[in-house]
């Protein structure tokens, strides 16, 4: 059988043949066979049909390398509605470039199967559990879409329970003794800053986007309009995680005195000055790597060597836990949004977190009293 001359045929590393043709329009489609005959057998029949006016390019797989599929993917992908997060974006990039371009980024999509995906899968054993874990996930995903889009029969990538991962970092909450010992052994600029990721239970890119005007002395009252993360750009200032992260925060009464002097003493000047600025720039964020600094010696100091600055907001639920506060509460004064949760977020009572601070700033004092006994 003579070749068509406007298609193209070659063999797979699987042994099977690729047959290729460019339909009307310019798109490019592709077919794989057990034989090179069957194949171009298959593009005779494309070109037939193209010829009489009768072709349906149903029968056949839009051909198109994954790293290709997968740029276009990053570029475009949307979550409820929302564009890809830039630091998402990148981890994104960050797991491609190192654990699935490697392997599939030179495969077209359709010739992916899951005995490769599963030997790929296993080959990834020698990584962190939690990397592992992202990266199946991002694959998964990944080829979930190109089979929604029409580039592959069915997703290839079907390990039940591959994508999660045991959370291997217990967190022990810090107790108010260590609460206390830790701040005081922060730099005085940042001894707020502990306070306030434990009592009002706080991200670190809330904390570090705070501005003077986002404090309400009157009130006792902080305004978490929006936060701020680090990426390959630069610092870059977004809506906090969920919608439900747009929220009032009631501060423990006990914590005023230390807010309106850090206020005095370490915020830079203007309703827009930083709460908790670089410390070589007024004008710029904390960085995290500049915090940890003196956060690892501090910890240190508190006994707590495991405490990982981001354990002080689970340490904030559990504490706020303990003052009777309900689930739809605690989700309210965290920023919490999960589909399970929604309807329960909408029955937080007004008043309730300014209860729940009260209840934190008794802990507060009770501690300081047993302290200076």
């Amino acid at each position: 059988m003579a070749r068509v001359k406007t298609g193209t045929i070659h063999r797979l590393p699987s042994g099977k043949w690729l047959a290729r043709y460019t339909a009307p329009g310019g798109k490019r489609f592709g077919k794989t066979f057990l034989t090179k005959t069957d194949g171009n057998a298959w593009l005779h029949l494309q070109y037939a049909a193209i010829s009489d006016g009768t072709y349906e390019p149903s029968s056949a797989l839009t051909a198109i390398l994954f790293r290709d599929y997968s740029a276009k993917w990053l570029a475009h992908r949307k979550v409820k509605g929302r564009e890809l997060a830039e630091r998402t974006r990148e981890g994104y990039q960050d797991l491609l470039d190192r654990f699935i371009l490697p392997t599939f980024g030179h495969r077209l999509v359709h010739t992916i199967t899951r005995d490769e995906v599963d030997a790929w899968y296993d080959k990834t054993a020698k990584e962190t559990p939690t990397y592992r874990a992202r990266a199946y996930s991002l694959l998964r995903s990944i080829l979930a879409s190109a089979s929604d889009d029409g580039y592959l029969p069915v997703n290839p990538a079907r390990i039940k329970g591959a994508g999660q991962a045991s959370r291997r970092h217990q967190v022990r909450p810090a107790t108010l003794d260590e609460l206390a010992a830790l701040t005081m052994a922060m730099p005085p600029r940042y001894g707020l800053l502990v306070q306030l990721a434990a009592f009002c239970a706080l991200r670190f890119g809330e904390l570090t986007e705070l501005r003077r005007a986002d404090i309400d002395t009157q009130r006792g009252v902080i305004m978490v309009r929006r936060a701020v993360v680090l990426t390959n750009g630069g610092f870059v200032i977004k809506k906090p995680k969920s919608d439900a992260g747009v929220r009032d925060v009631a501060i423990p009464q006990a914590l005023m005195p230390m807010v309106r002097e850090h206020l005095l003493a370490h915020t830079a000047p203007g309703p827009e000055g930083l709460l908790f600025p670089s410390r070589h720039d007024p004008s710029q964020h904390l960085r995290q790597s500049a915090l940890t600094r003196v956060f690892y010696p501090a910890r240190k100091a508190a006994g707590r060597p495991d405490l990982r600055f981001h354990d002080l907001r689970h340490t904030g639920a559990v504490l706020a836990a303990q003052t009777g506060a309900t689930l739809a509460e605690l989700m309210g004064r965290l920023g919490h949004s999960t589909s399970q949760a929604a309807m329960v977020y909408q029955g937080v009572a007004a008043g309730r977190d300014a209860l729940i601070a009260q209840k934190l700033s008794k802990m507060i004092e009770l501690a300081a009293e047993a302290q200076q006994a």
